[in-house]
């Protein structure tokens, strides 16, 4: 997948995991961006290791199914980064 694609499914998955996610997780587009396509490997690495039992690092392509997935290892992306934002700030 090209660098197009990569950062339009980075911006769609990263968006739709900061609207579900509850709170606040502050950060400008880039940060949106960079989380989603985190997300998308995620999503994606995981998918794998769920469907054939090994894990390899991998990214969903751009249609609804990657979509979704990179939208759930998103939702995983946020969720540890929030969880490493406020231990770092104890």
């Amino acid at each position: 997948m090209n660098i197009i694609a990569w950062i339009v499914l980075g911006l769609i998955a990263g968006a739709i995991a900061k609207a579900i996610y509850p709170g606040r997780q502050g950060g400008g587009i880039l940060a949106t961006i960079i989380l989603g396509i985190i997300g998308a490997f995620i999503g994606g690495s995981l998918g794998i290791f769920f469907t054939t039992g090994r894990l390899a690092l991998a990214a969903p392509t751009l249609s609804i199914p990657g979509i979704f997935v990179a939208v759930l290892g998103a939702i995983v992306a946020v969720f540890l980064w929030n969880l490493l934002n406020r231990h770092s700030a104890v």
